[in-house]
């Protein structure tokens, strides 16, 4: 190993975690100052901010014929926005969920990655699926801005969470700092994030590569793994902060972006678009709209992600690498680890999150049938 690359991935994490606290202080100041949510300043700035790198990696992978890389570092970013960078904020603090979040952007970032899963069944991402996922991206946006306009951000606060913050969300909130010193906060922390990122990718790239792993390997491990770091230091930043909005509005903007943009510019930009391999379609893509589906349920219960059920997510990526690490070595423990997911961790999983929307949706029906009573029409 080579002690140079060593010396770029620390120097990375450094860069990272100033820019992090750098961007967070920026965009949480900008919102108040601009008359937007947290939610919307994650969905859409930072968020585009932090899928940056994954921008830059996609563009980068097609122009050198990898086009499997840049599949891969957008399906295994999802899959890692979802279950590890959520999974580690919820375990810091249960994450507050906003009605916009449920009632709108989630379920958009559901239909997203069914969409993207949908049109690579052809083994290819077009120049028209890419034009059709860049359109509904660009409606997602100006939609998001209209919502938090009309006042439908709030925070819809389940048990233990007040929507309200606590005593350093206040002091963010109020910090009196002018618009365009936000700005160039903002500007500042997505440069060092792009700087961290890059310098860690570029050693643990290195050291992948003269491992022989595949492209798509390193796509869904390593680069996914580097190149979100920039969501994971925005997020749990924002956690500390008592930014619980914008620290989920980073992740699911930054989900909708990758599919959106980070994937379909390069099918627009070059010939025969992105192919995709055959792993893609019957195991990448499919765990990635099931960790969409399985984020959208968590947030429906009790309009929170629990610290159980972030604990439940860093299983279960955990789980998610192991298998793409053993598959790609060919060990002979894949057989054992594939059982256990199949028959185990699977099911227990979607048994959980099924039983708690069932008792979700049958106490908020109980709420809405008292509420009718005590106000007869």
């Amino acid at each position: 190993m080579d002690p140079l690359d060593v010396g770029r991935v620390v120097v990375g994490m450094v860069l990272l975690i100033l820019g992090g606290e750098v961007l967070v202080r920026g965009a949480a100041v900008l919102a108040v100052r601009v008359g937007i949510s947290p939610l919307v300043v994650g969905l859409t700035v930072v968020a585009a901010a932090t899928s940056s790198p994954e921008l830059a990696i996609a563009l980068g992978a097609a122009l050198d014929g990898e086009s499997a890389l840049s599949l891969g570092n957008v399906v295994g970013a999802n899959v890692l926005n979802v279950l590890f960078i959520v999974g580690v904020c919820a375990l810091v603090t249960p994450l507050a969920v906003t009605r916009q979040l449920m009632r709108f952007d989630l379920p958009v970032m559901v239909a997203l990655s069914a969409g993207l899963l949908l049109v690579s069944l052809d083994g290819r991402i077009s120049a028209l699926d890419g034009a059709v996922l860049f359109c509904a991206v660009l409606v997602h946006t100006v939609l998001t801005v209209l919502l938090s306009r009309r006042g439908q951000g709030a925070p819809a606060p389940g048990p233990g969470l007040t929507g309200q913050g606590g005593p350093e969300e206040r002091e963010v909130r109020t910090r009196p700092t002018s618009t365009g010193t936000s700005l160039v906060l903002v500007l500042g922390g997505v440069g060092l994030l792009v700087a961290g990122a890059a310098s860690v990718v570029d050693g643990a790239v290195s050291v992948a590569t003269n491992l022989g792993v595949s492209s798509l390997v390193v796509g869904l491990t390593v680069v996914a793994v580097g190149t979100t770091l920039p969501e994971l230091a925005a997020s749990i930043v924002s956690v500390l902060h008592g930014e619980r909005d914008l620290a989920v509005g980073v992740v699911v903007g930054s989900c909708i972006l990758n599919i959106g943009v980070v994937i379909s510019v390069p099918a627009l930009l070059f010939t025969g678009g992105v192919p995709v391999p055959p792993a893609a379609t019957t195991y990448d893509l499919p765990v990635m709209v099931a960790t969409a589906v399985a984020l959208l349920a968590a947030a429906f219960t009790d309009s929170a992600v629990a610290r159980w059920e972030g604990g439940l997510f860093m299983v279960l990526y955990l789980a998610y690498t192991g298998y793409v690490v053993l598959a790609a070595a060919e060990h002979d423990a894949l057989d054992g680890l594939t059982a256990v997911l199949v028959w185990f961790v699977l099911p227990v999983t979607a048994a959980t999150l099924l039983l708690f929307t069932a008792r979700e949706v049958r106490v908020r029906a109980g709420r809405s049938g008292t509420a009718r009573s005590a106000n007869p029409p």
